[in-house]
Formats: structure tokens, C-alpha cells, sequence
């Protein structure tokens, strides 16, 4: 049988590591600061800011959110869930919930009918 202070150190020797291993497993895996880099599909067209409507009336009839308008108006651009999410500094999750609200607010099953029904209804103007 092991004394006290054997069982003791072991402990202490084991909180340690755990620790340790916490603290490094966090440092490792902390994914690094989300930069957006302007690319080809971001030169045309309107900034976010400018291409709101201008009457907030319309997003309000429709239930559409400005989080969500922008999220539209970035599906209209074609970019992909990750782009999009990369560009709000949002997780993936978030846009493709943000994309789901579209989708039932504006009464579609897909991205493009999404885009499509927002230009009818006038939501979206020639983004």
C-alpha cells in the first residue's frame, strides 16, 4: 500500500497536467481573427449600407430583420453560406438560421427563389 504523501504528489501531478492540457488544447485550437478580404464577387454592386431600402416600412411588412436583409442581399451577390458568414464575422450556423427565417418570411424553399421573390416584392432592387 501506497503512503499519503505517494498518493499526494500523484494528485498534485495530475491537476497540473490537466490544467496544462486545458490551457494548451485551447491555445491550439483557438481559430485565429476572421479578416475580410475584398474579392472579386465584392467589387460590383452597392455597399451593404447603400443597398438597404430606403423605407423601412417594407422590411417591416415582410418581418425581414436588417440582419437578415443583409444576408439576402449577400445571397443576391452569390456568395456561399461560409462567404457570407466570413463576411458578417457570424458562425455558419447563424447564417444558415438567418437563411431559414428568409425562407419562410418570404414563403420559398431555395436561395434563388428567395432572391427572386425579394426583387418581385421589392425588397431587394438590383442587387
Amino acid at each position: 500500500m501506497r503512503d499519503l504523501a505517494t498518493d499526494t504528489a500523484f494528485g498534485v501531478i495530475a491537476a497540473i497536467f490537466l490544467v496544462l492540457g486545458v490551457w494548451a488544447g485551447g491555445r491550439l485550437t483557438r481559430r485565429g481573427t476572421a479578416v475580410a478580404v475584398p474579392g472579386p464577387e465584392a467589387a460590383p454592386g452597392p455597399a451593404l449600407s447603400e443597398a438597404a431600402p430606403s423605407d423601412d416600412d417594407l422590411l417591416k411588412q415582410t418581418g425581414i430583420s436588417r440582419r437578415e436583409y443583409e444576408v439576402l442581399e449577400l445571397m443576391a451577390r452569390g456568395l456561399s453560406n461560409q462567404e457570407i458568414a466570413d463576411s458578417l464575422f457570424v458562425s455558419l450556423n447563424t447564417v444558415k438560421t438567418h437563411s431559414s427565417n428568409l425562407f419562410i418570411k418570404l414563403n420559398v424553399k431555395r436561395r434563388t427563389q428567395a432572391v427572386q421573390q425579394a426583387r418581385a416584392i421589392g425588397v431587394l432592387k438590383n442587387a
